[in-house]
């Protein structure tokens, strides 16, 4: 009976250990796989945190309500990441377009010279595309790019480089910040050399005006009684007054209203630098500008033995100006060309005309004369100043006033003994 009873019980214990045994390998299989999905969606959830891919979703596959908020949470902070991303990207985007927009010029570049950005305003001062590297800018000036390296946060430079066509006076104010663990500096690069220049006319006319005012007030009263004397004397009695007194009388009173006259034909000249007229904008042949310069200095070009050619690329090349005003800039210019050649045996004048690589038309008027020497160039249109002793100094003023008034500006290029180009843009 004992061994019967044994044997049942074993039967039994064996009925019940295998069932169980399978079921708690089920259970320890079944709560593997849990943590281990759980894991790796939780190593899922944390990569994406860290390569910013908010792209993931999370789902329970119905593990449990605990399970369930758990992967709601992970949903929820990657939906939170998305917005704040996608509201940084547009905030970046604004940015940028405020930045490219700007009117003034920004270029930011790391330490070694590498162009992080440059907004649009940049590349239209500095006539550049695509760049790069600080380097590039040396095409303006050698030494360009090594100062903006060199500038600290809070510097202010004053830059003033020279290209073909135009003289740049650059104010240029530096800072610095640090962006994915580099250092980062911005600088801004504006062009002041117009306002210069207004503001060196302005303070011409001013004075101008003022010398006008009180030569003009002292002159004409000279010129009146010196007049008036004269007509007395010529019209009275001699016997008065002895004849050789008479005479002298005549003759001083005369060289007076002579003078006087000379010196109101002068102020009158300078007075037309603060009288520029409103140009009368129209539609001009730029051939046909260059043929009636040619018919009307003709004379001139004959007696001075002066060959003048013209060149306009394209031929059908027009430009809208006051055609009065830039026929006498260019009669002026052209008459000033064929007094540089004097003592010069071969002697050309040579006009020409295209659209440089800004859009604007530009005018040039070459000459190989004696040139204009290095020191002078920067003062031949400061009014007044004459290298001639018998010009009036007004005539480049004047010139740079009219293309002024037209939106442009004139340029001087001269080598001694080799030649002098005069550029006129518009």
């Amino acid at each position: 009976m004992g061994i019967v009873f044994y044997s049942s019980v074993q039967e039994v214990h064996l009925v019940l250990v295998i069932p169980s045994t399978i079921i708690i390998i089920f259970l320890f299989r079944s709560i593997y796989k849990t943590i281990d999905r759980t894991n790796q969606d939780l190593t899922r959830f944390l990569q994406s945190i860290k390569y910013s891919d908010f792209s993931q979703t999370f789902s329970s596959k119905q593990l449990g309500k605990s399970f369930d908020e758990l992967y709601a949470s992970f949903n929820e902070v990657m939906d939170k990441f998305r917005k704040t991303r996608g509201e940084k990207e547009e905030q970046n985007r604004y940015l940028q377009t405020v930045l490219r927009h700007v009117g003034v010029g920004l270029i930011a570049f790391q330490t070694d010279g590498k162009i992080e950005f440059v907004n649009q305003a940049a590349r239209r001062l500095l006539g550049i595309k695509d760049i790069s590297h600080l380097n590039i800018l040396n095409q303006f000036d050698d030494k360009l790019s090594l100062k903006l390296l060199s500038m600290k946060s809070g510097d202010r430079e004053t830059i003033k480089i020279y290209d073909e066509t135009d003289v740049l006076q650059l104010i240029v104010y530096a800072t610095e910040f640090k962006m994915r663990d580099s250092l980062i500096k911005l600088v801004s690069v504006q062009n002041i050399q117009s306002e210069l220049e207004e503001k060196e006319f302005e303070s011409w006319q001013k004075l101008i005006r003022v010398l006008t005012h009180e030569i003009m007030n002292s002159i004409t009263p000279i010129s009146s009684l010196s007049s008036t004397v004269n007509n007395m004397l010529a019209n009275g009695d001699p016997n008065d007054l002895k004849t050789e007194d008479v005479e002298d009388i005549k003759n001083a009173l005369t060289a007076i209203h002579r003078r006087s006259d000379g010196l109101i034909k002068f102020v009158e000249n300078y007075r037309s630098l603060t009288k520029i007229p409103k140009p009368d904008f129209q539609i001009i042949s730029i051939q046909s500008l260059f043929e009636r310069l040619n018919e009307f200095l003709s004379n001139d070009l004959k007696e001075n033995k002066v060959t003048l050619t013209s060149e306009v690329n394209p031929s059908s090349l027009e430009l809208t100006a006051d055609q009065v005003m830039i026929e006498q800039v260019l009669i002026n210019m052209i008459i000033n060309s064929i007094q540089a050649l004097q003592g010069k045996s071969d002697k050309t004048i040579t006009l020409s005309s295209n659209m440089n690589d800004k859009g604007r038309v530009v005018i040039k008027i070459h000459d190989n004369g004696t040139g204009i020497p290095p020191e002078v160039q920067e003062k031949i249109f400061i009014p007044f100043f004459s290298t001639k002793s018998s010009g009036s100094g007004i005539g480049l003023s004047l010139a740079r006033q009219i293309l002024r008034a037209h939106g442009g500006n004139i340029r001087v290029q001269s080598k001694p003994n080799e030649g002098t180009t005069f550029s006129l843009f518009f």
